[in-house]
């Protein structure tokens, strides 16, 4: 499995919360379990006590992408530290389940996570993942949503470092408040021109008298 996989698990993390909508899904152990995929022996492990200890990890990763989106390399990259500090794992090469045409193991990188608990090892993954995606793309590549009052956590993979929101719904919804609000900008504007029209044909009538 590719490193890069692994920095999904931050991204599935942290949206589990909306805090402009006051939304939290993240409220029980089914919902931890949730989080881990197809990842299904990690997620037996999971308790009611896990739900707590995510919550706090997934503020963390937060804080993370706040200050990547705010412009904060150097603090992004010290909280994160702390966490793979806090959280570590252990790399090993892996074939299971991968094999090429002839039957052979495609050997790749494999993070096995942290045997204590559910929290320990989702948060190893989730910070190893991040830190791998932030080192070989860049700090600016981990942004939040900017559709209000969404705020969402996402990966720009894109080729042109473009991308500004979680999902093409969000997209969708910001262009269109976008167009609706040059629309009223516009509307006004001509009003206004009316009026200072209609004005200075009033004082030029009032001068001809």
């Amino acid at each position: 499995m590719e490193l890069a996989y692994y920095s999904d698990y931050a991204v599935r993390l942290v949206n589990t919360e909306e805090p402009g909508r006051g939304q939290d899904s993240l409220t029980s152990v089914e919902a931890v379990r949730e989080l881990f995929g197809a990842n299904q022996s990690a997620a037996r492990r999971a308790t009611d006590a896990d739900v707590t200890r995510f919550r706090s990890v997934r503020g963390r990763l937060r804080a993370v992408f706040e200050a990547a989106d705010g412009g904060d390399e150097t603090l992004a990259v010290d909280l994160l530290n702390s966490l793979l500090l806090e959280f570590p794992v252990s790399p090993q090469i892996s074939g299971h389940d991968h094999r090429d045409d002839d039957g052979s193991p495609l050997w790749h990188m494999h993070l096995a996570d942290h045997p204590s608990n559910a929290t320990a090892g989702f948060a190893a993954i989730a910070a190893m993942g991040l830190a791998f995606h932030l080192t070989e793309y860049g700090v600016d590549r981990l942004g939040l949503c900017e559709a209000t009052p969404c705020r969402n956590a996402y990966l720009d993979t894109s080729t042109n470092r473009s991308r500004r929101y979680c999902s093409d719904r969000c997209a969708t919804r910001a262009n269109v408040a976008a167009y609706r609000a040059r629309k009223r900008l516009e509307a006004d504007r001509s009003v206004s021109t009316g009026l200072s029209a209609d004005s200075a044909q009033r004082t030029t009538a009032n001068g001809e008298r």
